[in-house]
Order: C-alpha cells, then sequence, then structure tokens
C-alpha cells in the first residue's frame, strides 16, 4: 500500500511539474509597453473585445515604498495595456487616463527633485515617458500635490496637473470612462 502512495504522489508531482513547467516556461510578452507591464500568454482563457473602444481612467494611489524601484502601481498600468494587446486590442482603441495621487504622488517628480529627496534617479520616469507614447494622459492630483508641499514646478514635465484627482476622474466618467482603482 506504501508503494502504491508513493507512485501516486510521484506521478501526481511529475504531472503537477509538467503543467506549472510549461507555464513559468513562456516567453513574456510587451505588445504595447515595450519596456515595462511584461504579461504571459494563457491559453483557453477570456479575452478583451478587440471590437471595443476601451475607455478607461485609473484612480493611482499605490505608495512605493523602496523609492528605488519602479512604482507597482504604475507598472500595472503597462501591464493592463499590455495584456489588452495581447487580447488583440489595438493601441487605437486604448483610451487610459492615470490619475495619480495620495501615496503615489511622488512618483512624478521631476529627476532633480526626486534626487534631492530620496538621493536616487527617479525610477518611474521612463516608464511615464513609455506610457506617454502609447497615448496614455497622466494627471496627479494638485491637492496631493500640495499636501505633500510639492510646488508644480518640481513635477515632471510629461504630467498634467488636475485640480484634484476627484474632478478628475468625475470629468472622465462624464465622458464615458470606467474606473479602476489601484491601490
Amino acid at each position: 500500500m506504501k508503494t502504491i502512495m508513493k507512485v501516486k504522489k510521484v506521478a501526481f508531482l511529475i504531472a503537477f511539474l509538467m503543467v506549472t513547467g510549461s507555464v513559468y516556461a513562456q516567453q513574456g510578452a510587451n505588445p504595447i509597453i515595450k519596456n515595462y507591464g511584461t504579461i504571459y500568454e494563457i491559453e483557453n482563457t477570456v479575452k478583451p473585445d478587440p471590437s471595443i473602444n476601451y475607455k478607461i481612467v485609473i484612480d493611482l494611489k499605490t505608495l512605493q515604498r523602496d523609492k528605488e524601484s519602479l512604482n507597482g502601481g504604475l507598472n500595472n498600468v503597462a501591464r493592463m495595456i499590455n495584456l489588452h494587446g495581447l487580447g488583440g486590442v489595438s493601441n487605437d482603441n486604448l483610451n487610459v487616463s492615470v490619475v495619480i495621487h495620495g501615496g503615489a504622488t511622488d512618483v512624478v517628480l521631476n529627476n532633480d527633485t526626486y534626487k534631492l529627496k530620496y538621493e536616487f534617479d527617479n525610477p518611474n520616469i521612463p516608464l511615464i515617458r513609455e506610457l506617454k507614447e502609447a497615448g496614455v494622459k497622466i494627471y496627479v492630483c494638485g491637492q496631493s500635490l500640495l499636501a505633500r508641499n510639492y510646488p508644480i514646478e518640481e513635477v515632471n514635465t510629461e504630467v498634467e496637473i488636475g485640480l484634484s484627482m476627484l474632478t478628475v476622474v468625475t470629468t472622465h466618467l462624464h465622458n464615458g470612462y470606467h474606473q479602476m482603482v489601484f491601490n
């Protein structure tokens, strides 16, 4: 009986490794945002509809604790865009705006200010640039800037300043956008 149990365990382990190994051995994909937000194809899954014109406004407040690393929420924006691209949605059918506030506010600082504050280059600047090149509109909450004593001239010039996260999001919602929240 013990031998049969051992054989079953070994067979299960081999089958498990074959299935998971093929998933983990896959090559990452970056169909729209080329250097960030790497994603993976998964067969037999529900995919986005390529005929839909997606209008998405992202409420991004993800705190970046390790100031030397990329903001996880901002990288998730790249992942979301790449996942839609992998699903067949063209970049022309992706209308994405990101509104940054709260704990994520410092990701929009220009490199000089960021470096003075944290002693590192701002790792988010290349990602912001690549998102903008893909047509993403990036805003920062003016109220969050004031609450953190960041003068407007310290903001990356590729980022627009909104009166507030609340007004930028509600304006987008009235223009047919759907909201996603990245905590």
